[in-house]
């Protein structure tokens, strides 16, 4: 941890600007700036300010493993002179194609995250969380996590990069069709038709794998607790989970609905990409119009604002309401949605006080579990038939 004296010092002895671009680079993991700090309010800082942690994450060895696992792909075509023929799937995008799918979702991620925490300290009066609620305790980084904690993550981060690539190119070679090609065509009123059944078919595969994190005893102590100990989320935050709390959330999530729904291969890059800024925005810290992805999904019923997940990380035990992952129409449903701070930001059902459709489930007889192995039955149907 950066120590007091070295703070102090680099404060008298270097300019403003010097001084704010430095990384708080004595922590042991390479902890990305701002994680122990908030920055000066006398710097007057501009958003573009607050980019200077774009290329490199929290963790240079994490960011390292990334940039390999991104450059092997590469890698083997250019050892393979017949790539056509050994690497490419029939009936799914190139294997370059690919590639460059997830170098871009990769370069997304950081540029978007980069954005929102410009976003976030740039705008105080925009945070989900007042600024005084983020005062720093001893030895805890701004989510409220310790060193110890982070020192988990860090490694939970790694095995999440190594499972999510396995996962990734596994899926090309296993199901082809999955990483749809260019010659599969849909209308423009297939293609949005598609998008948003697709899209809640993931988020109800989400719901119910989320409440199932929370509400089944061995899942939330072994395996999502490790998420929640970020109190007040930043969008750094989004990814530092168990590592098998991603692998999970992929497969019931993206996996399951890209099996049910089909996506064609334009709308299928709109809709992980959509995803990643969705994701990203949830654990922002800021509920406004700076946030994309949110702002173009208002007009879907029941929608959810940054504000609505923030408010799920405060709770005791990381509260067991508010699960959803675009829309908000499964919390409404299944009578687990709560409004939170909602402030400036207020969604029209925060406003009208509609909260929930239906009661909650009864506990004694329900698990949250059954409707995933309900939605598992029906992807082993689909791919016994045809995908």
């Amino acid at each position: 941890m950066v120590k007091k004296d070295e703070r102090q010092k680099g404060a008298k002895g270097q300019t403003n600007l010097d001084h704010i671009r430095v990384a708080v680079a004595s922590v042991s993991k390479d902890m990305c700036r701002y994680s122990w700090t908030l920055p000066d309010e006398s710097l007057n800082l501009r958003m573009k300010d607050h980019f200077s942690s774009l290329l490199f994450g929290g963790s240079i060895t994490n960011t390292i493993l990334e940039l390999v696992l991104l450059a092997a792909p590469f890698v083997a075509m250019g050892m393979n002179g017949q790539v056509s023929t050994l690497l490419n799937v029939k009936g799914s995008m190139t294997f370059l194609e690919l590639s460059v799918f997830f170098f871009v979702c990769s370069t997304v991620r950081r540029v978007y995250n980069a954005y929102l925490e410009a976003v976030y300290f740039s705008f105080q009066n925009l945070r989900t969380q007042p600024p005084k609620e983020h005062l720093l305790k001893q030895k805890k980084d701004l989510m409220g996590r310790d060193m110890e904690q982070l020192e988990i993550l860090d490694g939970h981060d790694k095995w999440t990069m190594i499972s999510q690539f396995l996962l990734n190119f596994g899926l090309y070679f296993c199901l082809p069709g999955y990483y749809p090609s260019p010659h599969e065509p849909q209308s423009l009123q297939e293609r949005f038709l598609r998008l948003l059944l697709n899209h809640y078919v993931m988020s109800f595969g989400m719901y119910w794998a989320h409440r199932s994190l929370h509400e089944v005893p061995f899942l939330w102590e072994h395996i999502h607790c490790i998420h929640h100990w970020a109190k007040h989320p930043l969008s750094r935050n989004t990814y530092e989970d168990h590592w098998f709390d991603n692998f999970f959330n992929a497969i019931v999530g993206h996996c399951y609905a890209q099996i049910l729904v089909p996506l064609d291969r334009p709308t299928f890059w709109f809709s992980r990409i959509f995803r990643i800024l969705e994701s990203l925005e949830k654990h922002s810290g800021v509920s406004c119009g700076f946030n994309i992805a949110h702002s173009m999904q208002q007009w879907l019923p029941f929608a959810q604002m940054p504000h609505h997940h923030d408010w799920h990380h405060e709770g005791f035990k990381g509260s067991n309401y508010t699960f959803s992952s675009i829309g908000g129409l499964w919390d409404c449903l299944f009578g687990t949605r709560k409004s939170g701070r909602a402030n400036h930001s207020a969604t029209r059902e925060d406003r009208n006080g509609k909260s929930n459709v239906m009661q909650d489930l009864p506990a004694r007889w329900f698990s949250p579990l059954l409707p995933l192995v309900g939605l598992t039955v029906l992807v082993s149907i689909k791919l016994h038939g045809s995908f």
